[in-house]
Formats: structure tokens, C-alpha cells, sequence
């Protein structure tokens, strides 16, 4: 069977070709046929629904590759036995806690609970974020005051005590219920910043913390992740955008490359590698979005992501890419892909083995984020 479809399909390119340069054949031969086909290419090459075609139809193969190998990935990729997981207990005297950790406790207590940290990288609040994980299992950051005190948590993994009975299985009906209305905004000095409540997340004023519920629409609005903020540490931020710095920038990237992490650990499956060279691709893009004011996989010379990494001699069988712009840090800009079904499915694509991030800011400081998964 398989040798009658070959057949077939060669007699079917044979009647093609003879179709569309069967005349031209009979009157000039072999040089007149190969004349008119490079003049076809180079037409076809020139129409530019035909390049979108093309352009199209390159994605579209990427996709199927994807797909590919994440069927292949399912029976090949080694799996890990899970850590512990902590057992949780009720917040003594916070309403929230994250990994038995509150607001105020002394940097000392989270490292007697969680061990050392993994990364410490810049946030817009001018201090740090500091990742403690297990192979991105039993994921949280905290950020910690001048005293060593903790000031901000977060974790999107199932590390959540609340005082109000609030999971990570509680519908957002039940956390508005619960809580009562998330608050409007907040001032910077002589500033109203608007607190853009939505169907995404929610903010909150509890316990003179600001704490955000973040809410996965594709898991029927049940709470994903959370973080809290104290007062003090709000008040030091002097804009809804941090200053732009390269540490900042660098900051970003990891935060963004960490998150995407634990989100996929979170859904089951492996933790991705940061690939150095393709940072460089992703800044480029995002660096090239800011300076010309523009939001888009395609940049201004017709380039798709392909185009740039192939461009950078990047070698992948398969990539993808995902962007977000104008979120103020980079845990707004996960939790926003996260709830956009495409760049979710990027995330948490079995079949990507890498992935590195790069990070620009704009004139007004707001950043670009550009995500560049890949497998070699």
C-alpha cells in the first residue's frame, strides 16, 4: 500500500508539472522550463499575500511540530518525585500567610522553613524579590525591608492560609464575599493611580497590606495566585512604573523566566532552561517595540520571531514566542499571559526544553516583555 501512494503522488507532481510547463517544455526544453520557474518564484516571492501566506503557513508548521513533540515529550521526559509539601497552618497574626510565612516576620524564620534561597532579583519597589523553591516546587518570593523583615509574598502554588478560609480552589465570587470590595486605587503623592480591578485580579487594603487575588479564567475564575504588599513598602514605590535600570531590566527577566517555572511545575510538568544566547533575541524585540511604539510578533521589516532567531544563529526544531507590554512588573505580565489562551499554551507546552526572556522600557518607563521558548 504505502508504495501504490507513492507512486501516485509522484504521478500527481508529473501531471503538475506538466500541466503548468508542459508547453513550455515542447518549445524551448529544459532551459526555457527552468527560466519560467525561477521567473514564478520570483513573482510569487513579490505578492504579498502570497509572503503572508508563507508567513502563515511557517507558524502553522511550527505549531504541528510542536505538537509532535509534545507527544513525544509525554512517553521521553523524564519525571522527578515532588518534594514534601509544607504543612500548612492557619496565619497567627496576618489574615494571609504564604508557606507559614506573614508580613513582619524576620528573614531568619523564612529561611529556618524554606532553606536557602534560589535567586535574589531587583522589583519595582526598589528591593528584591527572593525566590525559594524546590525545583520550582513549593514556590514563593518574598521581599524584605531594610530590618530583614518580610514585606511582600507571592506564590501562584498551593502555599495559601487565610484567615477566610481562601484557596487556591475559591471562586472569585467567594474571595469578593469574603473580603468585601477591592479598593478603587491608590495615591502616590499628589497622584490618584486607578487599581484596574478586573476579571483578571483583584486588590485589596487588609491588615494595611495591599493584597492582589490574581483569578485563572480558564479555570473557572478560582484563585491562581497572590501577592501581598505591606504599606510601608507600597509607600516607596513613587509611580505606577519603577524607574528603569539595568538591574531592573535583569530583574524582570528572571522574575518572568522563574514564574513561568512554577506555573508549569504547578500544572505538571517540567521546568525549563534558560538559553543565554536567545536573551539577546528577545531584548532586541522588545527594545525595537519600545523605541517605536509599536506591539507585535511581526516587527517593522516583515521579521516573525522565526526570522529573528534564525538571525541570531539560533538552531531550534521548534519555538514560539510570547509578549505582554505596559504591565508594571512582571508578576502582572504572568498572570496576564496566563488568562490569554495562546500564550498559555506556550507556557505550558510540554515540548519546549528552553526558554530565556528579555525586557525594554519605553520613554514613559513602562516595560515590554518578550518571552522566547525554544527546542533544539
Amino acid at each position: 500500500m504505502p508504495k501504490i501512494r507513492n507512486i501516485i503522488f509522484l504521478l500527481l507532481i508529473a501531471y503538475g508539472f506538466w500541466h503548468f510547463y508542459g508547453d513550455t517544455f515542447n518549445r524551448s526544453g529544459v532551459e526555457g522550463v527552468w527560466d519560467d520557474m525561477k521567473t514564478d518564484v520570483d513573482e510569487i516571492k513579490e505578492n504579498p499575500r502570497v509572503a503572508a501566506f508563507l508567513d502563515t503557513m511557517n507558524q502553522e508548521i511550527q505549531l504541528f511540530l510542536g505538537k509532535l513533540n509534545d507527544n513525544f515529550a509525554e512517553n521521553k521526559q523524564p519525571t522527578q518525585p515532588a518534594p514534601d509539601h509544607p504543612e500548612l497552618s492557619q496565619p497567627s497574626d496576618q489574615s494571609f500567610s504564604v508557606h507559614n510565612i506573614e508580613i513582619g516576620d524576620d528573614r531568619s524564620e523564612v529561611e529556618n522553613q524554606a532553606g536557602n534561597h534560589k535567586r535574589s532579583s531587583q522589583n519595582e519597589y526598589g528591593v528584591n524579590w527572593v525566590a525559594y523553591h524546590e525545583n520550582y516546587a513549593n514556590f514563593f518570593m518574598v521581599a524584605y525591608d531594610e530590618e530583614n523583615k518580610v514585606a511582600g509574598l507571592y506564590t501562584n502554588q498551593n502555599l495559601l492560609s487565610s484567615n477566610e478560609e481562601i484557596t487556591l480552589e475559591s471562586s472569585k465570587e467567594t474571595v469578593v464575599s469574603k473580603l468585601g470590595e477591592p479598593i478603587k486605587g491608590i495615591r502616590k503623592g499628589f497622584v490618584h493611580y486607578q487599581v484596574q480591578n478586573n476579571e483578571e485580579y483583584d486588590t485589596f487594603l487588609i491588615d494595611n497590606n495591599y493584597v492582589t487575588i490574581f483569578y485563572d479564567k480558564h479555570e473557572n475564575n478560582t484563585v491562581t495566585a497572590i501577592q501581598i504588599i505591606s504599606g510601608g513598602l507600597e509607600k516607596q514605590k513613587e509611580g505606577f512604573f519603577a524607574e528603569p535600570s539595568n538591574a531592573l531590566r535583569e530583574g524582570f527577566e528572571y522574575q518572568l523566566f522563574d514564574l513561568t517555572n512554577a506555573a508549569r511545575v504547578a500544572h505538571g510538568l517540567s521546568p525549563l532552561e534558560w538559553k543565554e544566547p536567545v536573551r539577546t533575541t528577545a531584548r532586541d524585540h522588545s527594545q525595537d517595540m519600545a523605541d517605536n511604539n509599536y506591539f507585535s510578533h511581526t516587527n517593522l521589516d516583515g521579521q516573525t520571531p522565526f526570522d529573528r532567531l534564525s538571525e541570531d544563529d539560533i538552531r531550534y526544531r521548534m519555538a514560539g514566542e510570547n509578549l505582554a507590554a505596559g504591565q508594571s512588573s512582571s508578576v502582572f505580565a504572568h498572570e496576564g499571559l496566563m488568562n490569554s489562551l495562546g500564550h498559555r499554551e506556550n507556557i505550558l507546552k510540554n515540548g519546549y526544553r528552553l526558554l530565556a526572556i528579555g525586557v525594554a522600557f519605553n520613554e514613559e518607563s513602562q516595560p515590554y516583555y518578550t518571552e522566547n521558548f525554544i527546542t533544539e
